[in-house]
């Protein structure tokens, strides 16, 4: 009797035991799942957030490379009047009142007029130094100041074609006009002079574009 009882309290604890690690088990299961699944809320909720942050950074230097683009545009309102020397045809335009004139030669003696116009500040005068217009009238025939051009034309680093502002026909040349200056410029015949305006930098097409909508020449 003592020996049945003894069995049936062996299988009972067996039975207890089993269900007990059993139950351990699922515990630990759900346990490691819920770790898991919190884990991976936690990951994608960074990655959400990271990826918010990322757009919000965005769109803010978005609209603020938009609202100084603006700015910039209105600063240069309203525009400026250049009036050239009458000896030299007397060419006129309106350019952004943020750019300042350095005139280097001014023909008072005769000889080639020059002009330089930058924002803010015009820095020293060389040839390899790029400038948002380059305003020269020289003492030369017309035709011979495009032919100077016709080396880097064939060689496909200039683009060569025909311009009229005021009336008056010239010559449009954009590109690679050295290592150092790419831009565009106009050439124009006045009277026995020619004169010649160019931008070095592609970074002032829109402006250099503008301003010789508003070319001016007494003929």
């Amino acid at each position: 009797m003592m020996y049945l009882n003894s069995k049936r309290e062996s299988g009972f604890m067996n039975g207890w035991m089993i269900t007990t690690i059993g139950l351990i088990i699922v515990i630990a299961i759900v346990a490691g799942l819920a770790v898991w699944s919190y884990i991976n809320y936690n990951d994608q909720k960074t990655n959400v957030d990271t990826k918010i942050d990322a757009a919000v950074a965005t769109a803010k230097k978005e609209q603020a490379d938009s609202d100084e683009t603006k700015f910039m545009q209105r600063e240069k309102e309203p525009k400026r009047l250049f009036v050239g020397p009458e000896d030299y045809g007397r060419v006129s335009f309106n350019y952004p009142k943020t750019w300042s004139v350095f005139v280097n030669k001014d023909a008072s003696s005769g000889g080639t007029y020059e002009a330089y116009l930058n924002p803010v500040t015009v820095p020293p005068i060389s040839t390899t130094q790029q400038f948002a217009l380059r305003l020269t009238i020289e003492q030369k025939d017309y035709d011979k100041v495009i032919t100077g051009y016709d080396p880097l034309v064939k060689k496909g680093d200039l683009k060569s074609s025909s311009i009229t502002v005021g009336g008056v026909s010239g010559t449009r040349i954009d590109g690679d006009f050295s290592k150092d200056i790419r831009g565009s410029a106009v050439v124009f015949k006045i009277r026995d002079k020619t004169l010649t305006l160019r931008t070095d930098a592609n970074t002032f097409k829109a402006d250099f574009d503008a301003l010789i909508k508003t070319i001016k020449f007494v003929k």
